[in-house]
């Protein structure tokens, strides 16, 4: 017999579980298709196990620089396979986590590969395989696709026959290479780059375009450029990647810069350049599509009655937080409480050393939206916490409407800087402005102290101006 649910969600990555989680403590019966693991790419792939590799990278570094403080340890000596099982532990324990989370809200876990039709029968295949046996089929009078995305890999020559790693697969190395190519100069890049070389892999970063991180602010760009630079971090940029090849056990990368041509040896080659949506089980639906993105309202809603999507598969911002949101936005529309997804205040993190957090608009975006902008820039020097730590790379920038003071967007640079935009992301949800921030007294000695002398210059510059 057909079991019937008011919701199946098909996948159960961070949008995925949240938006089952969220249905099932409004009242809706509830089922999760997972065709592999929970958590998704994030938990098994992405976030947790990269973050745990930059934390460990973090105190590699630290353990380097401690001798100019008196503090002397030796050598440091590495052990590839102790750290990826602790990687291994901590993905399992959140991986269990979210498992116990979705059973106490009632939510019925199916594993397998979803087939959706657009009658919103979900069809189940054993071994998460599209051709495998039928283990279940459920009526569902509402479905959420969460369905994620995999790796881009660009059809470069000899890509395939190099044997390549992507985001995916990196996490799985059973020797540390002595060197690594890595191809794409965004996110993801930069900072697997700064986990490898801080392990004494001689890393190179190959980017197309004219910074790394292009899609962030320019300063921000130029500050991380530096710091991966001064840990020998070849990077390369308005380089293109010719040709990828195998010389034995070595990889021979042929790039171009301009006219000149010339090519990189090394052990590893990681390619990072985007993601790309998955569509498999849901490609007959004849959904619309926007790109190779499904398209979908602010309420994400798809266009056919009771099918929403959201996450990786709609594009946009890929990242977990902004999955979840959607997740739950799709959730409560379901449960007749429709609430818009905005867009306006995501901070976005980038966790390298030093970190970079941003939230809302650039300046150039300000500008191209009618904003009359002015912005203030405090550098980290000169502020005692980060002299204190020996972390004075980096600065807070401070985006602001120039009448009312409102603060339209943020950057910062430095240590812990990922824990500290949600302070102005309050603020912009808030429509808060420059002055307010100002006021709020911020604890000495902390890095957090920046915001508000970034605030106060910012308004004492307007007032010597006026």
């Amino acid at each position: 017999m057909m079991e019937t649910f008011d919701v199946v969600v098909v996948g159960g990555g961070p949008g995925g579980y949240v938006a089952a989680i969220r249905a099932a403590q409004l009242g809706r019966s509830v089922a999760l298709v997972e065709k592999e693991h929970l958590g998704g790419t994030c938990l098994n792939f992405g976030c947790i196990p990269s973050k745990t590799l930059l934390h460990l990278a973090e105190i590699v570094e630290t353990i380097k620089k401690a001798g100019n403080w008196g503090i002397h340890t030796g050598d440091v000596v590495l052990s590839l396979k102790q750290m990826t099982d602790h990687k291994d532990r901590v993905v399992n324990q959140l991986r269990n986590g979210v498992a116990s989370l979705l059973k106490s809200r009632g939510v019925r876990i199916f594993h397998g590969f979803a087939r959706v039709r657009p009658d919103r029968t979900v069809t189940v295949h054993a071994d998460g395989k599209p051709s495998a046996e039928t283990v279940a089929q459920i009526r569902a009078h509402n479905v959420i696709l969460a369905t994620g995305s995999k790796p881009f890999v660009p059809s470069i020559p000899g890509v395939e026959e190099a044997q390549v790693h992507t985001s995916d697969t990196i996490f799985s190395l059973e020797r540390m290479p002595k060197s690594m190519v890595i191809v794409g100069g965004g996110v993801i890049g930069v900072e697997l780059a700064a986990v490898f070389s801080a392990f004494g892999v001689e890393v190179s970063v190959v980017e197309i375009a004219s910074r790394i991180v292009p899609a962030e602010d320019a300063d921000a760009s130029a500050v991380l450029a530096k710091s991966l630079k001064s840990k020998n971090v070849n990077v390369l940029t308005e380089t293109r990647v010719e040709r990828i090849a195998k010389n034995g056990e070595q990889k021979i990368v042929s790039l171009r810069t301009g006219e000149k041509t010339f090519a990189l040896e090394a052990d590893e080659v990681l390619v990072a350049v985007g993601r790309t949506p998955n569509l498999g089980g849901i490609d007959s639906l004849g959904l619309r599509m926007n790109g190779p993105f499904v398209a979908v309202d602010e309420y994400m809603r798809t266009g056919l009655p009771g099918i929403y999507a959201i996450g990786d598969l709609i594009g946009g911002l890929q990242l977990a937080h902004v999955a979840s949101a959607e997740g739950v936005a799709a959730a409560e529309h379901i449960a007749g409480r429709p609430r818009k997804m905005d867009y306006r205040a995501v901070p976005r993190c980038i966790y390298t050393h030093p970190e970079i957090a941003s939230v809302g608009l650039s300046v150039e975006e300000a500008k191209q939206k009618g904003y009359s902008v002015k912005t203030e820039k405090f550098p980290l020097r000169a502020n005692g916490k980060a002299v204190a730590m020996g972390e004075t790379e980096g600065f807070v920038k401070l985006i602001c409407e120039t009448k009312y003071g409102e603060i339209l967007g943020a950057v910062m640079v430095g240590p812990r800087v990922t824990e500290m935009i949600s302070e102005v992301t309050a603020f912009m949800r808030l429509e808060g402005t420059v002055e307010e921030l100002a006021n709020v007294i911020h604890p000495h000695p902390t890095i957090s102290e920046s915001l508000f002398e970034a605030a106060d210059a910012w308004l004492t510059r307007r007032t010597s101006l006026s």
